[in-house]
């Protein structure tokens, strides 16, 4: 349902009322009782998300959220390999031999 702005042209009241799309505009205004209402020209209705939880992944298939972790497990034992390769070096040791 969207909310629609109205100006009051005999008291200058402003407010926003939410209507259903096909409801006729409102023509008396609730502050001063005269027919000098108008609904005011807006941007229109927005899609508004509130709260946590609104990112483009949340609405991916469980198919491909299978395939990304499994490219991720992929990704971080190639990475994990390589770094044990470069910790395997001899380390040198303090005791004279």
């Amino acid at each position: 349902m969207p909310t629609y702005d109205y100006h009051c042209d005999a008291c200058g009241h402003e407010f926003e009322e939410f209507q259903y799309i096909k409801e006729e505009p409102l023509r008396k205004c609730p502050k001063c009782n005269k027919l000098k209402l108008r609904r005011l020209i807006g941007s229109g209705a927005a899609i508004v998300f509130k709260g946590s939880g609104f990112y483009q992944t949340d609405y991916r298939s469980e198919s491909y959220k299978k395939d990304e972790s499994a490219a991720k497990n992929n990704s971080s034992k190639t990475s994990s390999g390589s770094e044990k390769k470069s910790d395997s070096k001899p380390v040198a040791s303090d005791k004279p031999s």
